[in-house]
């Protein structure tokens, strides 16, 4: 089950086998069940999650108790609160599998050592710290200049055949948009045949 993370990371960086052993050697594989919760809001995240199979949702709820959906975890893509790894304060997200999953988790500690030892794995971290915050600017960018069609289209680029996976209000959330408006968007598309042509999403 180590192997598509392997395959993963190599796409990143150069590593030897004995560091691809010694990062192997501390991490844990997990199954998830479908709407099994990883993380609920007032606890401490402690650990580096990297999705082998399933989907997932980063979400908060705001004032009124409505939750919004903040990100998306697929295939090859991590799930986790930064804020809250790396100054180890109560975390203001949940995060919930939206099927059952399939899950790679490496403690903070084990990361940390693995960080400081590995330099191929601190160069892949720094890598994919870059790779999180242009996606990151990017959606700010995109939900307070995009049009709800320019949304739904980053979605469809970043999150290929996700519809699939999860519920259709999950989606609008995310998008900032209500349910009523992504259902017509959608069928503004199929009628038009504007569907856009998918591409692999980043792998964050």
């Amino acid at each position: 089950m180590f192997a598509p993370f392997e395959k993963y990371l190599l796409g990143f960086v150069q590593i030897s086998g004995a560091d691809l052993e010694r990062i192997k050697s501390v991490a844990t594989v997990k199954k998830i069940r479908k709407w099994q919760s990883l993380l609920h809001d007032g606890e401490v995240w402690k650990s580096m999650c990297f999705v082998v199979s399933g989907c997932f949702r980063l979400y908060r709820f705001d004032q009124k108790g409505i939750d919004h959906t903040v990100r998306f975890g697929i295939e090859n893509w991590w799930m986790t609160d930064t804020e809250s790894f790396n100054h180890q304060t109560p975390s203001n997200y949940n995060i919930e599998a939206l099927s059952s999953s399939t899950v790679i988790i490496w403690g903070k500690n084990d990361w940390e050592q693995l960080l400081v030892t590995i330099s191929a794995f601190k160069q892949f971290y720094d890598r994919l710290n870059a790779s999180a915050y242009e996606t990151s600017q990017q959606r700010i960018f995109s939900l307070i200049s995009g049009s709800a069609e320019e949304r739904y289209l980053e979605f469809q680029r970043a999150y290929p055949n996700v519809f699939n996976k999860v519920p259709l209000h999950m989606v609008a959330s995310y998008l900032g948009i209500s349910r009523e408006t992504l259902s017509r968007i959608r069928k503004d598309f199929s009628r038009s045949a504007k569907t856009p042509r998918l591409e692999p999403g980043r792998s964050i």
